[in-house]
Order: structure tokens, then sequence, then C-alpha cells
């Protein structure tokens, strides 16, 4: 399986520092994950959300991973999710789930639903994981974003 990033051509490097410093939806700060879409499309909309539309730099890239089916999946069931959790930033059960899931290290991988589309999904990969080495990443690759998303 094939899953999807943007983001600024200096942070390329898929460790998880970003994830680690700030959090996100999916975690507490200090915890280390790579955001990662099913799709580029999904992964265009996952970049242009948290960002100010005037704001977007010139030095965007996306970067594929191949996902090997070796490597172990966990996965979020949108119905265990609380109500409002694709609505809540930084909701905190939500934030917990991924944070557990990196500390218990059991997978590589867990598949989340995207609280943008809820019936697509995001991965978060864990680079603490063993398996994450089998992960293979394509060179970042120049991205624009067509002028119609941002007006």
């Amino acid at each position: 399986m094939k899953v999807w990033r943007l983001t600024r051509k200096d942070h390329v490097l898929p460790d998880g520092e970003g994830a680690r410093l700030y959090g996100g939806r999916w975690n507490f700060p200090n915890t280390a994950i790579v955001y990662m879409s099913g799709t580029l499309s999904l992964a265009v909309l996952e970049y242009l959300v948290h960002l100010d539309t005037d704001l977007i730099p010139n030095n965007v890239v996306s970067l594929a991973a191949d996902l090997p089916t070796t490597v172990s999946v966990s996965t979020v069931d949108i119905a265990s999710l609380p109500a409002n959790w694709d609505t809540v930033i930084n909701h905190p059960d939500v934030q917990t789930i991924g944070t557990a899931w990196v500390a218990a290290n059991s997978s590589a991988i867990l598949q989340v639903p995207s609280a943008i589309i809820p019936a697509e999904c995001n991965f978060l990969l864990n680079p603490k994981h063993p398996d994450f080495h089998k992960i293979t990443w394509s060179s970042p690759t120049p991205f624009t974003f067509d002028s119609r998303l941002l007006s």
C-alpha cells in the first residue's frame, strides 16, 4: 500500500519530529509519529486545513511511502471515538489513543479515520517500531497547489 504526505522540503525526513515537538490530533507532545494519508488528494486537504492559505510556502514536496504487507497494522474504529473527536482540536481522548499506541509499540502503522473526510483514512507511522525500517520512501517531488484551491 502507498501512503502520502505533503511537507516543506526542509521537513522531508520522516522522523515524526514535528509531531514530537508540537503534538497533533493523535498524539501528545514528546511522542514521535509520522502522519501520512491514504491518498495524495487527502494529504493535500490535510495540509491545507492547517494553514492560512495566504501563507502557503513555495517549497512544498510530496513524499510517498510504500507500506509492505509484512508490516503490522492496527486500526482505530471510528465507532470507538468520542462524538466530537473530529471537531475538537487536540482532543485529549484522541491524543491518548495515538500516544498509547506508540508506547505499546504493538504495530508500526495505525490506520485512523480522517477528521476531514471520515470515510477516508490517515496512517500514523511509529518511527521507533522495529518494522519502521521496512517502509520504503520515494524521493521528494516538488508540489504546487492549484490556485483555485487557494482562492
